[in-house]
């Protein structure tokens, strides 16, 4: 470890600790996210840090770690936000740059009391925002009200807290290697769409068997090639194109933030997030007969049907990560999902989303097969429906809406 001081100079700190309102608009059901200079700037990330610092100290808590994504914006978010954190008394560790799962894991592997992550996510380049736990699950919906009342009444505990870089990448790697199980070599394409899972993925590919092609895999936060977003299927153009000419067994895709996975199989075809969740389940259910498998509402009667078949407990829940992983918690199920591509594994891991961790699991699974990923898919009918419909709407509205 090394010390780290900010260099970020706010408006004015003092001004800042006396109360500052964060706009409405910003304060989501899941994590908090604003276009920056519009609804979102160095000031507020300031505000978040001292708010959640003082939220960590109310609950006996003393240590928080901090990653940041590939934006342009990220870095000096993530300072601002430290910077908070220390006047309240906190002990911050900056894991740097890398993908949300590592942050998350961060927390876990340090026994940190909380974890703030610094990402847009899948959203333009021009947004950021902060996602929250605590050791024991996510910070989420009256959370975070409470942070924003926390900050507009200046209601901030003080203290004189600390700031230390910590580099985590390679004990994550590590352990995203213990559950490898290949029974074969594969051949695996892989876009994680100039996001912040880029360096991490150059160097876990390293330890995978098989061959593999990487695109996209330099972190740019500008998003040169595409939308990192593999929940719409113009996104996964490229992958599949790799994976037709190179005649590989599956193409892996992952958002900005690499919580969600998108998955291309042999023939080019894109694989829904609840057909995946039926794919890891078989083995799961193997392992705990009868178990309950969470999927979300947008998941289709196949999921029901073929989790049923396998000997599970199909359970259905409202969308949204925080939402999900509560539900994990609650029901102790091995295996939740969604299918924007939010995949959680608590059976041999930790609970939470990460889309680097989905991919060993499905490599495990594919590798057991003789014809590829196709060999899961052929009994399941094929359906016909609309894709996800997003209907833009004023972010001042869309509450209300």
């Amino acid at each position: 470890m090394s010390s780290q001081t900010s260099n970020l100079q706010t408006k004015d700190a003092n001004e800042i600790s006396k109360g500052h309102k964060l706009s409405p608009v910003i304060l989501r059901a899941y994590d908090i996210r604003g276009e920056v200079n519009v609804n979102l700037n160095t000031d507020d990330a300031f505000a978040i840090g001292m708010a959640f610092g003082t939220y960590i100290k109310r609950r006996n808590g003393q240590r928080v770690c901090v990653g940041y994504d590939g934006r342009v914006s990220s870095p000096e978010i993530a300072d601002a936000c430290i910077a908070g954190m220390v006047e309240t008394g906190v002990s911050v560790e900056n894991v740097g740059l890398g993908p949300t799962p590592m942050l998350y894991f961060s927390v876990k592997d340090r026994m940190a009391d909380g974890g703030i992550m610094i990402t847009g996510s899948h959203n333009p380049p021009t947004h950021n925002g902060f996602k929250l736990t605590l050791l024991s699950g996510p910070v989420f919906g009256e959370a975070v009200q409470e942070l924003g009342e926390i900050s507009a009444n200046g209601d901030f505990e003080r203290g004189e807290g600390s700031a230390e870089e910590y580099d985590i990448t390679e004990k994550y790697i590590k352990r995203l290697l213990k559950d490898l199980d290949c029974a074969r070599p594969l051949k695996v394409a892989w876009d994680p769409g100039n996001g912040a899972a880029g360096n991490v993925l150059q160097e876990l590919v390293k330890h995978l068997p098989g061959e593999h092609f990487l695109i996209n895999e330099k972190v740019d936060g500008t998003f040169p090639a595409h939308h990192p977003d593999p929940t719409v299927d113009k996104n996964l153009e490229q992958l599949r194109q790799v994976v037709l000419d190179r005649g590989c067994d599956i193409g892996i895709a992952y958002d900005g933030d690499a919580d969600r996975i998108g998955v291309i199989d042999n023939n080019g075809d894109v694989i829904r997030g609840d057909t995946l969740l039926t794919i890891y389940a078989r083995q799961i259910l193997k392992e705990n007969p009868g178990a309950s498998i969470i999927g979300d509402i947008k998941c289709s009667q196949t999921f029901l049907d073929e989790i049923k078949r396998l000997g599970g407990k199909p359970v259905l829940w409202k969308t949204g990560h925080s939402l999900i992983k509560n539900k994990l918690s609650e029901l102790a199920a091995p295996l939740a999902g969604e299918l924007s591509g939010h995949i959680f594994f608590a059976d041999k891991y930790y609970g939470f989303d990460d889309a680097l961790y989905c991919s060993i699991r499905l490599m495990n699974a594919v590798s057991q097969t003789e014809k590829g990923i196709t060999e899961f898919l052929t009994h399941l009918p094929r359906l016909h429906n609309t894709p996800e419909i997003r209907i833009e709407v004023d972010e001042e509205r869309k509450f209300q809406i």
